[in-house]
Formats: C-alpha cells, sequence, structure tokens
C-alpha cells in the first residue's frame, strides 16, 4: 500500500549506496528534479497525498483502519485527482489549506473510505512531514550540486598544481605559492560542505512527525508511536525523534545555516576571483559569450559577472537564514510561523543558482600563467627575502641573517633597486654567494614549499570521500 513515489525514495539511498559512482549525473534515470521542481505546489500537493497514504498504511498495518480504504487512498494519491485548480477554488471557500485539500480528494474516492483519510491526524503535522520531504529531497539535489563542483575543483587544481603565483597576506605580496594550492584550499572547504549536508541529511531523515496537536499523540491512541513509526517507514525515512519539535524548528533552522555556509565559502572563491581578475592584476579572467557586453559606454570592460554573483549570495543567504533562524523561537507547544516555508524554497533556489553560478565560472576560468608569473617579479625579489635569510643563517646566524634582511631590503627600496642588486653590492654578504647561487635562490618557482604535494594531498582525500558519498541520487 505504498506509491511509486514512496517506493523510489524508499530505495534512493540504497540505490546510491550500491551505485557511487552513478551520483554525479543522472544517466539513464533521467534529469534529476531542479530545487523549483522540489517546491513547485504540485509537488507539495503530491507529498501531502503520499504523506496521507503512509499515514492510511500504517493504521492499516497495525489493524486501526480498513485495508482496502487504505488501498483505495493509495491508488488514487496523486495530484491528477486533486489539481491545483481545484484546490485554489476550495480554498477561496474554506480558507484551509488542510481541509481544501482533503474535500477536493475526497471527491474522488469511495465514500466509505473517504471515513478514514486524515485519520487521527493534525494539519501542523502533515504540513511539517511534507516540508521534511522537500528539504531531505533539496538536501540530495544540493549534495549533487556540490559534488558536480567538486569535480570541477579537482580538474582546475590538478591542472595548476605546478602553475606559480604570488600568495598574498594583508593584500601584500607575502611569498610564492601554486594557483592549484589556492583552488584546493576551495576544494576542501567545498568537501566539508559536503558532509555537512550529509550530517544535515540524516536529521531530516528523523524529522518526520506525527504526534497530534498538542504533540501528545492523543488523536492516534494508545498506538500512536507504532503509528509514526510505521508512517515514516512508509515514507522511506527512518524512526521519527521521539520528542515533538514541532515548536523548535532546529533541524529547519541547522538546514538554512548550512546553507548560509556554504554561500559565504563560495562567496570566498567569488571574492578572491572578482579582485585576481582586476585589471592591474590579470591574473584570472571569467571566459563569457563573445556576444556578452560589458558596459554600454566602455566597450573595452570584460565584468566578472559570475564572482560578482557569488558575493551577492553570499549576503542574501545568510540574511534569509537568519529569518528561518528566528523561527526557534516559539510560544507555548506548538506555536510556529508557516511563512517561512516560503523562505525555506527560497533560499534554495538561491543556493542552486548559486551553485551553478560557481560551476560555470570555475568550470570556464581562463588561468593567466604569463601575468602571474610576471607579477612574481613585481617587488623586485623582494618576496625571497626569507629564502635568503635561511640561506644565511648556517653563516651569521638565523636572527643577524634576518636583521641584515631587513636592512637590504628597506636599502633596496629607498636606493630603487632589487633585492639581488642590494645584496651584490653589500661588502658583508656579496662574497658569501656566487652567481649561480643567487640564481638559484632568486628563482620564485623554485620556492613554492609543499605546494603541489599538497594539492595532491587535498584531491586524494576528495576522491576517497567521494567514494562514501550515496545522496546525490535523483
Amino acid at each position: 500500500m505504498v506509491t511509486i513515489r514512496n517506493l523510489l525514495a524508499a530505495g534512493a539511498l540504497a540505490w546510491l549506496a550500491a551505485n557511487p559512482a552513478a551520483s554525479d549525473t543522472a544517466g539513464a534515470r533521467g534529469a534529476p528534479p531542479s530545487i523549483d521542481d522540489i517546491f513547485s505546489a504540485e509537488n507539495k500537493t503530491q507529498k501531502v497525498l503520499d504523506i496521507e497514504v503512509a499515514l492510511a498504511s500504517a493504521q492499516a498495518e497495525l489493524g486501526i483502519i480498513p485495508g482496502w480504504a487504505a488501498e483505495e487512498m493509495a491508488g488514487k494519491a496523486s495530484t491528477d485527482y486533486v489539481s491545483q485548480q481545484d484546490l485554489a477554488r476550495e480554498y477561496e471557500v474554506v480558507r484551509h489549506r488542510m481541509v481544501a485539500l482533503l474535500n477536493v480528494w475526497q471527491r474522488a474516492l469511495d465514500p466509505e473510505a473517504a471515513e478514514y483519510m486524515h485519520f487521527g491526524a493534525t494539519t501542523v503535522d502533515i504540513y511539517d512531514t511534507a516540508l521534511v520531504l522537500q528539504l531531505e529531497q533539496a538536501t540530495r539535489s544540493l549534495v549533487r550540486q556540490l559534488r558536480a563542483l567538486e569535480e570541477t575543483m579537482i580538474r582546475l587544481a590538478e591542472t595548476h598544481k605546478d602553475t606559480v603565483m604570488i600568495g598574498r597576506t594583508l593584500g601584500q605580496h607575502a611569498l610564492p605559492i601554486t594557483f592549484g594550492k589556492k583552488v584546493s584550499t576551495w576544494l576542501g572547504e567545498n568537501r566539508r560542505n559536503i558532509e555537512r549536508l550529509k550530517e544535515l541529511h540524516g536529521r531530516l531523515l528523523r524529522s518526520g512527525i506525527l504526534k497530534g496537536a498538542v504533540g501528545s499523540y492523543v488523536g492516534l491512541g494508545d498506538r500512536g508511536m507504532a503509528v509514526e513509526r510505521a508512517f515514516a517507514r512508509h515514507l522511506g525515512l527512518q524512526a521519527p525523534y521521539p520528542d515533538d519539535w514541532h515548536g523548535a524548528r532546529d533541524v529547519i533552522a541547522e538546514y538554512a545555516n548550512t546553507l548560509a555556509m556554504i554561500s559565504r565559502s563560495l562567496g570566498r572563491v567569488g571574492n578572491e576571483l572578482f579582485l585576481l581578475q582586476m585589471t592591474d592584476i590579470g591574473e584570472t579572467e571569467e571566459v563569457r559569450r563573445k556576444t556578452a557586453v560589458g558596459s554600454s559606454t566602455m566597450p573595452h570592460k570584460k565584468n566578472p559577472s559570475k564572482s560578482e554573483a557569488l558575493v551577492f549570495y553570499a549576503r542574501r543567504i545568510p540574511r534569509t537564514a537568519e529569518t528561518i533562524a528566528d523561527d526557534m523561537i516559539n510560544v507555548f507547544e506548538r506555536d510556529n510561523t508557516s511563512r517561512t516555508n516560503r523562505l525555506l524554497a527560497e533560499i534554495s533556489l538561491d543556493a542552486e543558482k548559486m551553485l551553478r553560478a560557481a560551476t560555470g565560472l570555475l568550470g570556464n576560468l581562463k588561468v593567466n600563467a604569463d601575468t602571474m608569473r610576471e607579477n612574481l617579479d613585481k617587488t623586485g625579489g623582494m618576496i625571497l627575502s626569507q629564502r635568503i635569510a635561511f640561506a644565511l643563517a648556517d653563516r651569521i646566524g638565523k636572527t643577524t641573517a634576518n636583521e641584515r634582511l631587513h636592512q637590504l631590503a628597506t636599502e633596496a627600496m629607498e636606493r630603487d633597486i632589487s633585492l639581488r642588486q642590494a645584496i651584490e653590492r653589500s661588502e658583508d654578504l656579496a662574497p658569501l654567494f656566487t652567481g649561480q647561487q643567487l640564481d638559484t635562490l632568486f628563482d620564485p618557482t623554485s620556492y613554492t614549499g609543499l605546494a603541489a604535494q599538497q594539492v595532491e594531498a587535498v584531491i586524494a582525500y576528495c576522491r576517497e570521500a567521494r567514494t562514501r558519498d550515496a545522496l546525490a541520487a535523483p
């Protein structure tokens, strides 16, 4: 007595566990639903019908209502019998979403079976569970999209693990790194965000609820807890939390706050690429269509639209999440505002748009390796002062070497010469180096530490973690 939709939902995670590689593309299973589809009015209506069937199936299983009544409901639990137009007309009459749906649906049911629908349940439990099912589906969709972004980041990091650029701290040239090393920090953070969503998904699976008007199961009788457990199982969910969480909303707030964290992670990526695309730096460039226009009055401009979009979502999504999290503060047993449901749809849609922008940006990013190399020389070798100090440490002592390099760097800047020239003109340091040694010491491409190995380690970590993912099925 479970609909096809129920069976698919219940089997999705098990199927993925056996086929982890299939989560990257929809393939023969068809395209996964978009966030817009998940939060559509029709999908919500279908989920409410599925929930009503799960309730009836659980009660029939426990002998509370007749099995034939549950079968009748299961056979007609489709939006083919409850159209949005009929629902809208009925709502105008009764002004209650649950009553409107039940009134429309019962017209398609056998009158005797209709007597057993919504038996002992309350509206908020049905719609709470519908929201949980939507968030569970959205979480899987977002994990799938984060994994696609992860694969894009892996390719970018792998390609540029040896592409040397300047590392900056507090906006200043610091030491050489590689662009792949920079990308690996985005990659590691993205993987942690995937893990956060996976952990949240486990809590959503336990958040089906059927506890009654004040959360005490009184409408469901002595077997209310058993009905709730069976009800969740029929929906492909796990055993529900024993507490009445309706007024708490903490798992729902966690969903919103997790999206807020993800937005800030990608906002960091967008902000950095926005800056690296500046005319004065020019180390990266968004690849745009040839027909794209940057400015109506300045034909030369190439505006960083996708990186700017990531910065915008990093501002907007946390503000929306804050309002959703405010709904954790409620009055007495079961008061909350269902109006935050609209915000949950909105924040999920924004998250999907953000991930599409991020994947498009990184998947089509032009990395200007030659410009990166040129920028390494902008300080006249100053970025290698640490390396020179280390080379001198065994000869004159580390502290003395540091002090001497500070003096030389100051002198070089005052005289507008390179650090190498300052060393070659110094009476005490020049005799300590051959020309060949200075050539090596002042080669920034050979002073990136373990950047390349670090990139490889992050990629290996993410690839190993990807084999454990089982949440990205359509």
